[in-house]
């Protein structure tokens, strides 16, 4: 069948190479790697099939029906006994069943394939791929397929060579033939073959027409600028016009548009040649180059498919011999890349044990990290330095000195009387506190917690000075027939009107807490969970479980203001330590006008003392009963304002914040654990860890490349 070329030798394919580049290529290495191949290329017209025929010397079937409609990968080696087997190799997008199929059919023979058998096989191809079996029976099959056919011919004169055929290409639509979107896959698939880095491109042109008008030439220069890998190919010499072959003559010499790989020139049997089975292509070539002009002056070794097969053997073995090493570090990369790509996707989870070990590895690395930031650990793990959300001790123990400053010196509505000796500021309206308003909120409201968003986020500042004023307004209108005491009522309104502000103020505080909270959980979530849609599941299932954590903080303030707006009372001994100071220093203030400076008693130079008759101090002092009041109930409520104040914001801090939303058991940030992950149903679990369509072909995907990627090395290993 082939000549054998003993000269040749050192430049024919190494078979232990070609070998396993077919391998590679059979276990779909080739779907992901580029590899080393030799692919021919051209219209529909132009002759290719004809050229293949005749470097292959398989008798291709000449029926329109089973012209070229899928790739074919041709291989021969030399072998002891002959056979050729025909497989099918899937492409890369099949499903796993349409894939299985086609992996399963074989064809096998013990001979070169004969006209008629082969005819035979490519119907069962045909049908296989589930093509038309005509262009124009459609039936809404498809035309041509992704598919590869592969043909595997054996035999002791065989050289080992292999090439690849893929159909031609066609710009127009033809009527019951073929489509404009038939026009647009074929095209798409040579330039998928053409683009491969480390293929050679067979380039079949017609030597009969301008090769400036030829789209194949201009989609080969596009896909090998340099023309590196470019081999061309021309055919119908017989049909040159006369005069044209000058032209034809400088592409063959390399004078005109060279390529690297140059241009060999090749004569196929005209149509009735082909009808006469006794033509012998070989030799009407053969005689058509030595015997006519101009064509008999051009170097042997660029005429004829005999030359051109020896040719591509040539080129094959070097582009094989110079990427082999290539592909060789490309796979341990791929296989690398694949293996660390498919690990980050973590283990498999389509049923509900799957997904829930899944999710429980998720909650232990959130539990741990929980744990971290309430001990205040922030050296445990790298996240606390880039994100400040889970310094979240911190962030609320900065945020309870927030509210405490803010509670002493804006949270009262009229200033306390200190001086009792001058009447500075007794009469004026509103004390001077900076104007700009109590801002009561500090951190950026998040988008999940808008439901428990309310009031403002600054309030006024004002506080006003005319306490004594007030007082005695109120006093008047609620005194009753007390002898020199007051309506018990009064207290608990004037400590009411005092402490207005500490709700918006509480409510502010809390608010900001639930919010470092929450912030904290999706931070964490975010670090923890591999991919956005496990998060947003989680989150999905957490969410009103946390609302209820929220609403419960939110309730407990209340609680404690309800408890504080109710009757005043304390059995804290500071409430009558201070009363006491307020008392003495009014009285001390009312006795001071009337004291008298004498030396002292001990003669001590320098030291003097205040003294006061007996009698001044019994002595009747210039004040109503009303005004001893007002007086008296202004000093209860200082001295009762000051011990609630710190009541509230310890009971506000305490119950509200740390125990329900940082230490308590139940606490946001220790909601999501493996005992909560336990307590879910299968449908939660699907929403949390299930995959979606996109991860599961990912993963598919992922899984397929290292198994194609592990049997290459093996292959490459020599080991299969």
């Amino acid at each position: 069948m082939h000549q054998n070329h003993a000269g040749m030798a050192s430049n024919m394919v190494d078979p232990g190479l070609l070998d396993k580049i077919d391998k590679l290529f059979a276990c779909g290495v080739g779907d992901t790697i580029p590899l080393p191949q030799l692919v021919v290329v051209g219209d529909q017209s132009s002759g290719k099939s004809s050229v293949l025929e005749g470097i292959t010397k398989l008798p291709f079937p000449r029926d329109s029906g089973l012209c070229t409609r899928f790739a074919t990968q041709i291989t021969f080696r030399r072998a002891q006994v002959t056979s050729t087997v025909v497989t099918v190799i899937p492409h890369k997008g099949a499903t796993q069943g349409y894939a299985d199929k086609l992996r399963a059919w074989k064809s096998v023979t013990n001979a070169i394939l004969e006209p008629v058998s082969f005819s035979k096989t490519m119907q069962e191809v045909h049908k296989l791929m589930g093509l038309a079996d005509t262009p124009a029976d459609g039936d809404g099959k498809s035309t041509f397929s992704e598919d590869i056919l592969k043909v595997e011919v054996s035999g002791p004169e065989q050289e080992h060579f292999s090439v690849v055929d893929v159909p031609g290409i066609f710009r127009t639509a033809t009527k019951g033939m073929t489509t404009l979107a038939d026009a647009a896959m074929v095209k798409s698939m040579v330039h998928r073959y053409m683009i491969n880095p480390r293929s050679v491109m067979l380039v079949v042109i017609p030597a009969n027409v301008d090769i400036a008008t030829q789209e194949i030439l201009t989609l080969a220069e596009e896909a090998d600028p340099d023309g590196h890998r470019t081999l061309g190919v021309l055919t119908k010499p017989d049909l040159v016009d006369p005069g044209a072959e000058i032209g034809v003559m400088q592409l063959i010499k390399g004078e005109k548009h060279p390529l690297n790989l140059g241009w060999c020139i090749v004569r196929n049997l005209g149509q009735q040649q082909i009808q006469d089975v006794a033509a012998d292509r070989s030799a009407v070539e053969k005689a058509f180059f030595r015997d006519r002009a101009p064509w008999n002056e051009l170097d042997q070794d660029r005429v004829g498919v005999d030359a051109l097969r020896i040719r591509l053997q040539e080129v094959l073995a070097s582009n094989i011999r110079r990427e082999f090493p290539n592909v060789k570090r490309e796979v341990l990369h791929k296989l690398s890349t694949a293996k660390r790509a498919l690990k980050e996707l973590g283990d498999q989870r389509q049923t509900p044990d799957e997904q829930r070990r899944f999710a429980m590895d998720i909650a232990s690395r959130f539990r741990e990290i929980v744990s971290l930031a309430l001990n205040g650990n922030y050296s445990g793990n790298s996240w606390f330095d880039n994100e400040p959300d889970l310094m979240f001790v911190t962030r609320v123990v900065n945020r309870n000195e927030v509210f405490a400053n803010d509670i002493e010196k804006c949270g009262h509505t009229y200033g306390f009387k200190f001086d009792y000796s001058s009447a500075e500021n007794v009469k004026q309206d509103v004390m001077s506190t900076g104007g700009q308003g109590i801002q009561l909120r500090t951190i950026k409201d998040h988008v999940d917690l808008e439901d428990l968003i309310t009031g403002d986020r600054r309030i006024d500042d004002k506080i006003y000075g005319n306490i004594i004023d007030w007082l005695s307004e109120l006093y008047k209108g609620s005194r009753g027939f007390e002898l020199g005491t007051f309506d018990k009522n009064l207290l608990s309104r004037t400590m009411n009107a005092q402490s207005v502000k500490w709700e918006p103020l509480a409510h502010g505080y809390i608010l900001d807490v639930i919010h470092m909270a929450h912030g904290f959980v999706a931070t964490l979530l975010r670090h923890v969970c591999p991919t956005a849609r496990v998060r947003d599941g989680i989150m999905s299932v957490l969410m009103e479980p946390l609302l209820e954590t929220y609403r419960r903080a939110l309730e407990q303030v209340q609680f404690v203001l309800r408890v504080e707006k109710n009757n005043p009372q304390t059995i804290n001994h500071y409430f009558n330590d201070n009363l006491e100071k307020s008392r003495q220093k009014r009285l001390r203030a009312s006795l001071e006008k009337q004291a008298t400076v004498h030396p002292s008693p001990f003669g001590v130079a320098g030291v003097s003392r205040s003294m006061i008759a007996l009698d001044d101090i019994v002595q009747n002092h210039p004040m109503s009963n009303a005004e001893h009041v007002v007086y008296e109930v202004h000093d209860i409520l200082k001295a009762y304002y000051k011990v609630a104040r710190k009541r509230f914001v310890d009971n506000v801090c305490m119950q509200a914040a740390d125990y329900l939303l940082v230490t308590g058991l139940n606490n946001p940030l220790k909601l999501f654990s493996p005992q909560f992950v336990s307590s879910l149903t299968d449908d939660q679990l699907e929403e949390i860890a299930g995959e979606d369509a996109g991860l599961r072909r990912r993963r598919i995907a992922l899984a397929k490349e290292v198994n194609d990627m592990e049997v290459g090395k093996k292959i490459l290993a020599g080991v299969s």
